[in-house]
């Protein structure tokens, strides 16, 4: 009998179609990551996204050198700091962020200050209650609003089983339960939230797909199984990728499929482009390029493609601003 691998989580099936579709196109700053691998093989990982004011934007994060030991069994990462700035309004959003490691007894301990003034810490305890079970305490405080929150949360992994159970102290409380199971590449997931106030459950998902090395397949019912995404990954060979994703929301008024399709290509060991286009005719390029070791800068273009003057003069939300979208981002690691 053949040994079933671990499988993604829940919130990970259909990633790869996702991040062919999503990464790489730093035309709004709406996402910037980045991942550091220390000697020891801990890799860090920093992420801003979600900056829907900007029309063009450059994106810039620095990364000092690697870990250092400050006493025995206890490392620190250096500080690691995160920036994006508006193009519009020339507002810089960022985050500082350091990783304390204390291998011997399975604890990280990640605290983050962003410009937004939000403080936040993370403690993980990993593997050492009982195989394949981890746990997370992130918690989070904006000292100018009082606002906080803190959420526990317990994954277990498991040959052909992910499991996750997320406690929200602050918002209800509530409680989310999401597993999937694996099996000879199939897949099958779901997951529900439980408001305790309400006594009710709030909301609930579901997934079923199939994983292959060289493609996968997934279809998501989201939102109480009102909204269905299909997305379709497949690695055509060692140079190019190639995926679609379609959504249908059954309480749209227009009952309309929107659908995306793209394509990776690498240039060589230091470069690849994207390209995506969507059914509203909106045409997404990007390149990348590796400068040097530690050094990567990406160009990202949003192309209206029914907009060709580049102004959309004729909606009155946009206020006849600029119809395409254009930004860079900068990375530096150690």
């Amino acid at each position: 009998m053949s040994t079933q691998p671990v499988p993604p989580s829940f919130k990970d099936l259909g990633k790869a179609a996702n991040d062919l579709l999503g990464k790489d196109y730093p035309i709004s700053g709406t996402n910037l990551e980045v991942k550091t691998k220390a000697p020891n093989n801990v890799v860090f990982k920093v992420r801003v996204k979600k900056f829907d004011l900007c029309r063009s934007s450059a994106c810039i994060l620095f990364r000092p050198s690697t870990q250092f030991t400050i006493r025995s069994g206890l490392t620190l990462s250096p500080p690691t700091v995160a920036g994006l700035r508006d193009g519009k309004s020339g507002v810089i959003a960022g985050d500082l962020e350091a990783k304390y490691l204390l291998p011997k007894y399975g604890l990280t301990f990640t605290p983050t200050w962003s410009t937004s003034n939000l403080v936040k810490a993370q403690f993980e305890l990993d593997n050492k209650i009982a195989k394949g079970l981890k746990l997370d305490l992130a918690t989070s405080m904006n000292p100018v609003s009082n606002a906080k929150n803190a959420a526990l949360t317990a994954t277990y992994k498991q040959p052909g089983l992910h499991t996750r159970t997320l406690v929200d102290l602050f918002r209800g409380p509530s409680f989310t339960l999401d597993a999937v199971i694996g099996r000879d590449g199939f897949l099958v997931g779901g997951d529900a939230t439980y408001d305790v106030q309400k006594a009710a459950i709030s909301k609930y998902n579901a997934i079923v797909g199939y994983s292959a090395p060289e493609y996968a397949i997934t279809l998501h019912g989201l939102s109480n199984l009102s909204t269905f995404h299909a997305s379709y990954y497949h690695k055509v060979n060692r140079d190019v990728e190639a995926g679609a994703k379609a959504i249908y929301d059954s309480k749209s008024s227009s009952k309309n499929i929107s659908l995306e399709v793209g394509t990776r290509a690498y240039l060589d060991n230091a470069s690849f482009i994207k390209a995506k286009i969507n059914n509203t005719g909106i045409l997404g390029l990007g390149y990348t390029q590796a400068l040097r070791p530690g050094v990567k800068v990406s160009f990202g273009l949003a192309l209206d493609t029914q907009q060709v003057s580049g102004t959309a003069a004729n909606d009155e939300k946009s206020g006849g601003l600029n119809a395409h979208k254009v930004g860079a981002s900068l990375t530096f690691e150690s």
